[in-house]
This record gives C-alpha cells, structure tokens and sequence, in this order.
C-alpha cells in the first residue's frame, strides 16, 4: 500500500482535513500531519528560530506546532514509515485562486513536497460565504480521490504541483473540470484602522472587496462556472520571456 501524507494550513481538527484523510485511506496508508492550530496565510515560512514539538493524537495523526511547510518537512524525513506515493494538502476552508496561492499554506505544503521530488496537490473548496464547518467537503474529497488515483498511475510532470479549487455546490451541480491558468485577483480596501480603548490607532489585514481578471481560462472563472479548477503551477519563477528581452535590451556596466 502506498504511503500518502496529508496536512493543512487550518490545523489538524479541520474538518476538511479529516474529510480528506478518510477519502486518501481508500488509496493507501495515510497519515495526518498537520499544524497543530490554524496557519492561513503563512506562505511557505519555515520555522528555524525555535525546537518544534511533535504530538501524537491517534494512530497515523500527528500535530506540530509550527508551519505546513514544518510539517511536510519533519514528517516525510522524521516522522513516515516510508518515502509518500504524493502529499495532498488541504481541503482548504476557502478559495485559493489567482494572486492568493502566494499567500497559503494549504499550496505552499504541496510546494514543499514538489520541492523534495514528491508529486503533491493542493485542495481548496470555494465557499462563498464566511468559511465555516458546513461545506460541502465530501465532494471535495471525492474529487481529490481521483486526481489522487491518477497520480498514482502517471505521476505529475517534474517540478509541478497541482492546485485544486473545488466550487461549494453539491456534486451534481459540478459541470466537470477544467485545467486553468492563474487567474489574477486584488483586494481593494483589505487594510482597515482601529483604534483601541485607549485610542491607540492599529491596522487590521484582511477582507476588502476582491476583483479578478476575467478570461475563459482562469482559475477563478471556471470555478464560478461550477467546474472543479485544476492548474499545474511550476516552481521555477523566471519570466523566461522577461530574461531573453533583458538579456537584448538590458545593459549594466559594472
């Protein structure tokens, strides 16, 4: 059977975790290691200033207190029986579209795994309302079983992850998938001041209104087509186009 190990970025008592970590059992042995509290918007930071502890909580489901990234990291090397088929992260309370995945750790878990050589995926389900504990996370996982399969019988092309947006519908109201580029979406008016009781200005990150590119072949409007968005993201950042139209244009003397 097949190793799979599966984390997140909401913690390890997410209940898109453990819809996730039932679903990979039909595949393989899977194991849950995972933050041990909520690390959204974490990026891919790594913890080096401090010792991480390791717990326990059942047979095959383990917490740290620190990043996904941690967690990918300690578990494959320290922690698993034997080197993960592919790591799986999520099912992410949220969306993780356009400009967003430089900002999550449910994808930058899957970047690590990429990383290290290991296929991996990333699973959001795109609720539209404030995230709760009521989405529809079995049809998530049921989705992710199958892009689990086939990488258990083709692999993924090398340095590439996959990100997975899941629309919060129920399953017969998915149309299918489609693979998709990054979309590109900005939030306006995210950085909200407060003051506190004692008049203390303070600044708050987060919400504001988003706006995204539209284009047929984003992630973000297949997903608000209710079809499953499925985009290869590469690990290598050069703008290839940029470097040969630097390297005919640009000169610096130095």
């Amino acid at each position: 059977m097949p190793v799979i190990l599966v984390t997140n970025d909401d913690g390890v008592h997410s209940p898109g975790l453990t819809s996730l970590f039932r679903a990979m059992e039909t595949l393989g042995d899977a194991y849950v290691i995972a933050p041990d509290r909520e690390r959204s918007a974490i990026s891919h930071a790594l913890t080096m200033h401090r010792p991480l502890r390791v717990e326990q909580l059942k047979e095959r489901i383990y917490s740290i207190n620190g990043t996904p990234t941690d967690c990918v990291a300690v578990g494959i090397n320290k922690i698993l029986p034997a080197r993960p088929a592919f790591v799986v992260s999520g099912i992410n309370k949220g969306a993780n579209l356009g400009d967003d995945i430089t900002y999550s750790g449910t994808v930058s878990a899957a970047m690590e795994s990429t990383i290290m050589g290991i296929p991996a995926f990333a699973v959001s389900l795109v609720m539209q309302k404030q995230p709760s504990s009521h989405g529809n996370f079995e049809t998530a996982a049921e989705i992710a079983v199958e892009i689990g399969k086939y990488i258990l019988e083709h692999s993924l092309p090398y340095d590439t992850l996959l990100n997975v947006n899941i629309p919060d519908v129920p399953r017969d109201s998915i149309k299918g998938s489609k693979l998709t580029r990054q979309g590109k979406r900005i939030y306006d008016d995210s950085i909200k001041e407060t003051f506190d009781p004692h008049g203390q200005k303070h600044y708050w990150i987060g919400g504001g209104n988003p706006y995204w590119e539209h284009g047929e072949d984003t992630d973000i409007q297949a997903c608000q087509d209710h079809y499953v968005s499925i985009t290869p993201l590469h690990l290598d950042l050069t703008n290839f186009d940029a470097l040969q139209f630097l390297k005919d244009k640009l000169s610096i003397n130095l």
